[in-house]
């Protein structure tokens, strides 16, 4: 495993050839330095080789041939070699890495290799979230490369686990000369190889409608989906795969790139007029622009890649083994959530303590484990039009203070968690009168409000350090173990009244760096802390806020049916224990629809699984299924958060029902999750195949008598129940007999 290097020497580099071959279990990744101006080449990416000299791939010796032997043609040359990490304004017409504005005014950048160095272990990225690993399950190449005319030194970071298909590369950017330099662009990685035909996969959307997947061909010309709204955002995501025409879920070849990132974003791939394609990720360069003084140096953040030969579900169980063991964090990485009730569709702004313990009462006697106080508990927030910013505890309406309420509720048995806007300022706000200058603006210019409100400048330390301290004293406070972190509106109208003109294109990535300051801080000084992360819905979900809290809350539609869409694409690259699923009163709050209330436990099941709704007004026959539902949570959590998840049955692609299998590591056990979204006039039972069973094994199906191989229930299939009606859900368990 790793990263093999050969040589005729005892370090096994192979100096003449200057290859280097990256490997994980199933996959080789394969570089080559090149000519005498030591180009780095992208040779090879897929099926693992026992080959490492496959050079010949990067087809220099046709013409127009490297630049040693064709000067003339050099432009050519640039335009269509495959770079691993393409500069700009040098002969190579395609979208480059890496963009620059010296002293000079000019923008060219052409980076040569300088050396390079391997070792055990992965480093951490400063003020970044990234994967980790321990010295033995991985191993870091660092490629130096230089561009002498600008005096930049630019540090290619690739490393491989030894246990999952996965390649991580990031950038490191040091100014080594004696002026300033502004960085226009920094992408953290290129994929540049030949276009089989593929296919593209997206995630799109809106809110209450995220990640939505969408597949397409691709074709000449450039495609992009981006982000400046200073998050991923509902509507497009930090994700991209490519694909061979008849991939499935099951078969055909994928390559996928995701950003661990939770700002502005742009995936792209470009096809050019030689059928190559190159695909791109990193931080959106519009807007964009750092000043790197003498001896600066900037990181970029790091990329995820991975390849599979087993289709679609390859792919996403790669990236699930990857994020639970090398990017969530903390206590809650392998544990159990507790169920909670959120109060926020049950009462919105309209409740006290009063209210709340009486809701904790019904909720505990039900087995619900813990109480989240939504938006409205702090200054004279009684609706979203005020005090944002104002984080002191009204005690009007939490009669007697947080730490009663706290007290009482944990007198009844259950933990208590509580809900924060950090990051946001109201107009209409005691904060705001003070401190107008906190907030986002451009001088001179009308402000935008969304949601009524304005975004904290968090690039300044006295802001962060007082947001944090609004946080911390609250949860210094009182016995609060969960915290429901919330950002309701993208940034706009940037400028801050605290950098100098020709550091004003930094702010949206030193916000986001604020931000992760703020998180870091909160969960080094609170361990015990569930983070959930959110924004108005699913629109930070990305792998950057996995490393700070463990779920996130997937999105503010909670209906059962528009929840099967959206958690699809959520659980093509997500483990589900990251997904922030509720079961919620109907008619549905978002869509207005109405469905069974144990279709939306099944549903909720794949996630976190919780209650947003009031348990002492719902109709009795559904209180009463409550305690069923958490008996099932508790039943089956350990496999739904630590198995691996197959997709058998889409309803975005049936538009009839929808159906997905998780099963244990150790192939002895599997949950299948059945959802009959319409029913059909003349209609008999549906066979379901399932999938990653041991076919050598026997399976009971809980409830039956008779049980079968796995090749049986796989290739033969079994037959769901016949259900009667629309929004109809089942579960199937099965267990191995010993």
């Amino acid at each position: 495993m790793g990263i093999k290097h050969y040589d005729c020497g005892p370090q096994n580099i192979h100096s003449a050839k200057r290859i280097f071959k990256l490997d994980t279990q199933n996959t080789s990744y394969i570089m080559a330095v090149v000519d005498n101006d030591n180009f780095l080449g992208h040779v090879y990416y897929g099926s693992k080789l026992k080959d490492y000299d496959v050079a010949y791939l990067l087809r220099t010796n046709e013409a127009p041939f490297v630049p040693s032997q064709n000067e003339r043609d050099r432009s050519s040359f640039m335009d269509s070699f495959p770079a691993e990490y393409p500069g700009h304004g040098v002969g190579d017409c395609r979208d480059g890495c890496i963009g620059v504005l010296s002293q000079g005014g000019h923008r060219g950048v052409n980076l040569s290799v300088v050396s390079h160095k391997i070792y055990d272990g992965k480093p951490e990225l400063t003020g970044l979230p990234a994967t980790f690993g321990r010295q033995r399950e991985c191993t870091t190449l660092e490629i130096e490369c230089a561009d002498a005319a600008l005096g930049m030194e630019v540090t290619l970071l690739y490393t491989v686990f030894e246990n999952v298909d996965a390649v991580t590369r990031s950038v490191h950017i040091k100014n080594a000369s004696r002026q300033d330099i502004y960085l226009t662009k920094v992408l953290s990685a290129c994929l540049d190889m030949d276009n089989k035909d593929f296919d593209r996969m997206t995630l799109h959307g809106s809110w209450a409608r995220e990640r939505h997947i969408q597949r397409q061909k691709i074709g000449y010309g450039k495609y992009a989906v981006s982000s400046l709204r200073g998050e991923p955002g509902h509507q497009e995501h930090p994700f991209m795969a490519l694909m061979t025409e008849e991939t499935t879920q099951d078969v055909g070849e994928v390559y996928a790139v995701h950003f661990v990132y939770s700002g502005n974003f742009i995936v792209q791939e470009e096809v050019n007029q030689f059928d190559s394609v190159r695909l791109t990720v990193g931080i959106n360069p519009d807007d964009f622009c750092w000043k790197l003084a003498p001896e600066e140096c900037f990181q970029a953040p790091e990329a995820v890649l991975t390849y599979s030969e087993n289709g679609i579900g390859g792919m996403t169980r790669t990236f699930h083994d990857l994020y639970r063991n090398h990017l969530i964090r903390g206590e809650y990485r392998d544990k159990k959530r507790p169920v909670l009730i959120n109060n926020w569709e049950a009462t919105y702004f309209d409740f006290n303590t009063d209210k709340l313990i009486a809701i904790a009462k019904q909720a505990t006697g039900l087995g619900i484990e813990m109480l989240v106080m939504d938006d409205g508990w702090f200054g004279n927030r009684d609706s979203d039009n005020r005090a944002l910013g104002d984080w002191q505890v009204n005690e009007e309406k939490i009669k007697g203070g947080l730490n009663f309420l706290v007290e009482e509720v944990n007198k009844l048995g259950m933990k208590f968690g509580i809900w924060f806007e950090p990051e946001m300022i109201s107009p209409d706000s005691d904060l705001y009168r003070s401190h107008p200058d906190w907030a986002i603006a451009i001088p001179g210019r009308k402000a935008s409000l969304a949601r009524n409100q304005l975004v904290l400048d968090l690039t300044r330390k006295e802001v962060r350090d007082y947001v944090y301290e609004c946080v911390a004293k609250i949860l210094r406070s009182a016995n609060i173990e969960y915290v429901k972190w919330d950002m309701n509106r993208p940034l706009s109208d940037i400028g801050s009244v605290s950098l100098p003109a020709d550091r004003q294109g930094e702010i949206y990535h030193r916000y986001v760096l604020a931000l992760y300051e703020l998180q870091d801080r909160l969960v080094k000084e609170f361990p015990y802390l569930l983070l959930e992360n959110c924004s108005g819905g699913g629109a930070r979900f990305d792998p950057g806020m996995l490393y700070y809290s463990p779920q996130i809350w997937c999105s503010d539609d909670t209906d059962a049916v528009e929840r099967l869409a959206i958690q699809e694409g959520t659980a093509l690259i997500y483990p589900l224990s990251t997904m922030g699923a509720h079961v919620s009163d109907c008619p549905n709050h978002t869509v207005g629809r109405t469905t069974p209330f144990e279709t939306r436990g099944y549903v909720a099941l794949t996630g976190t699984f919780g209650y947003e709704l009031d348990v002492t007004k719902i109709a009795q026959e559904e209180r009463n299924m409550i305690p069923e539902q958490i008996s099932m949570y508790h039943k089956y959590n350990d496999l739904i958060r630590c198995g691996d998840y197959y997709r058998i049955a889409s309803y975005g692609e049936n538009h009839l029902y929808d159906c997905y299998e998780v099963v244990s590591k150790d192939k002895k056990e599997a949950l299948v999750t059945y959802i009959q979204v319409l029913n059909c006039p003349n209609y008999h039972s549906r066979r379901i195949y399932l999938k990653g069973l041991d076919p050598h094994m026997k399976y009971r199906i809980e409830g039956e008598k008779e049980a079968y191989y796995g090749d049986t229930l796989m290739k033969a299939g079994f037959q769901t129940e016949k259900l009667w009606g629309d929004f109809k859900g089942r579960l199937y368990h099965l267990k191995a007999i010993l």
